[in-house]
């Protein structure tokens, strides 16, 4: 086994990256890092490409380290990883979609994110050319007695769009396949050559559900770029923000999965909780989702004394109520029939695909940004990372609900040892390449940019913690019957527009 450390040595460093080593390499070394994951060494974070070159971040798991490796491939190909890892095919197929690169040795060649629907392939290539669409084929599933239902991409609520397409025999699922990309908007297109401030504006839109997250992780990114650090206060602030997003979208996602096992008056008192966070995170920034507060350089709006007062009340409020919810959850014996046992994701699926937030933590993967990173002011806060294994629907629930209370615990720490000083620092001009990551409610998202010499984005890439959960999800599927797919796609609730970008 090689440590991602030396592998880096031996290629050619990249020096203005910031703060992973990244190193362009041969096919050799490109090759020995796709089987240090295909063994389970490393976990893949990232998979994206320009003209001319394939990047891809990587987790070496034993230490703890993280870096990029670079493979030049000018004659547009370069050596497959999903071909030995599973977790690269639909970041593979989009790459080929979006700029033309081809991963020699691919199991899958279809298309993913282009549906022939822009009027051009490969618009990041260099070399679109007109496209048409063309009929989508699924994959076969061979047995007596079977039939398919297919579902989407419009379906009966206000949601995003994606296609599911069941295999079943009777009502039990043989086979889960899904098609997305139905939501594309090109983000990476659009950040190209445009201002840090817009490329902030449009990363915090990749998922709204998620806007802090993404503000985070952009910003960080383009911080290490630039080799500068936000102001303490700002850092404690952020922090205050994420928390907060992420209690609201548990406490969503807990009585949402309930309401789908028909368990509606959960859903309705969490809806109620869900409230007074978007109330709270209103009047202490100004805006319900926190959209764009923030900023390269720190934050875009203060903390106040009636803001923090309405962010302490509404704790207070979720301490007094959510307990009762709790109980009610697990000791609804028809509610936990419907949950327990259900969806099943096992451990070495979700360490295998480096899954994230309350899928990966509920299959037994330890991962969190917050502690495994330990990015400020994390690094200084108390908290526990909650850990089950039964990978279940029921297990997905526990530890969101165990995830409020310690979201709750770092609020209050926060307000109490908020520091005081400016919350945002001038972005000098400058260039180079900053990553960073930040944990979302849903898991880890990546983030990389590359600012030019004239102080805008060169060019950006996003991932969202959803592109190694969808695939997940039909596995957890099978075997369970159609009825049960709501609640266990509610249980994963990943974003469609975030895998779709």
């Amino acid at each position: 086994m090689t440590s991602l450390t030396d592998m880096i040595a031996k290629g050619r460093p990249v020096a203005d990256q910031r703060p992973w080593p990244r190193a362009i390499v041969d096919i050799d070394t490109w090759e020995a890092a796709i089987s240090e994951l295909a063994g389970g060494n490393w976990t893949l974070l990232a998979l994206w490409g320009e003209i001319g070159a394939v990047h891809m971040a990587l987790l070496d798991s034993a230490p703890g380290t993280t870096g990029v490796i670079s493979f030049a491939c000018p004659t547009g190909y370069y050596p497959s990883v999903g071909r030995h890892h599973a977790p690269a095919i639909r970041l593979e197929r989009a790459l080929r979609d979006l700029v033309g690169l081809e991963p020699e040795g691919a199991t899958d060649e279809r298309p993913w994110l282009d549906h022939g629907r822009w009027g051009m392939s490969r618009p990041l290539g260099g070399h679109a050319s007109p496209t048409e669409a063309g009929a989508y084929r699924f994959l076969p599933a061979e047995g007596e007695h079977l039939h398919q239902i297919p579902v989407g991409p419009v379906h009966a609520g206000i949601i995003e769009p994606g296609h599911f397409r069941f295999t079943a025999s009777g009502e039990t699922v043989v086979r889960l396949e899904e098609r997305l990309g139905y939501v594309h908007r090109g983000l990476e297109g659009l950040m190209a050559g445009a201002s840090l401030d817009r490329a902030a504006k449009l990363a915090g839109r990749a998922s709204g559900d998620s806007t802090v997250a993404y503000g985070i992780a952009f910003g960080r990114a383009a911080e290490a770029a630039l080799d500068i650090a936000p102001p303490p206060r700002a850092v404690w602030l952020r922090a205050l923000m994420a928390e907060l997003e992420r209690v609201a979208n548990h406490l969503g996602d807990i009585g949402a999965i309930c309401n789908d096992a028909a368990f509606s008056i959960m859903h309705a008192h969490c809806a109620i909780l869900r409230e007074g966070a978007l109330r709270a995170a209103d009047a202490a920034f100004g805006h319900r989702l926190m959209m764009d507060r923030v900023v390269p350089g720190g934050v875009a709006a203060d903390l106040g004394p009636a803001g923090a007062a309405r962010i302490q009340a509404f704790v207070a409020d979720v301490h007094a109520r959510f307990p009762a919810l709790v109980s009610l959850y697990d000791e609804t014996a028809s509610l936990q029939n419907r949950t327990a046992g259900t969806g099943v994701l096992p451990p070495a699926l979700a360490q295998q695909f480096g899954a994230g937030g309350y899928v990966g933590r509920a299959s037994g993967r330890t991962f969190d940004a917050r502690r495994t990173l330990g990015y400020p002011p994390y690094d200084r806060l108390a908290f526990d990372v909650p850990v089950l294994t039964a990978g279940d629907v029921d297990a997905r629930i526990w530890i969101r609900i165990r995830e409020v209370t310690q979201s709750l615990a770092i609020i209050e720490q926060v307000l109490r040892d908020l520091p005081d000083g400016p919350i945002r620092a001038a972005l000098p001009q400058g260039e180079g390449e900053g990553i960073a990551i930040a944990e979302a409610f849903r898991g880890d998202v990546f983030a990389w940019v590359r600012i030019g010499g004239d102080g805008g984005v060169a060019q950006c890439h996003l991932r969202d913690p959803s592109w190694f959960q969808w695939p997940l999800l039909e596995a957890a599927i099978e075997g369970n019957i159609v009825a049960d797919f709501p609640l266990c796609n509610k249980s994963f609730n990943c974003s469609y527009a975030g895998h779709d970008l």
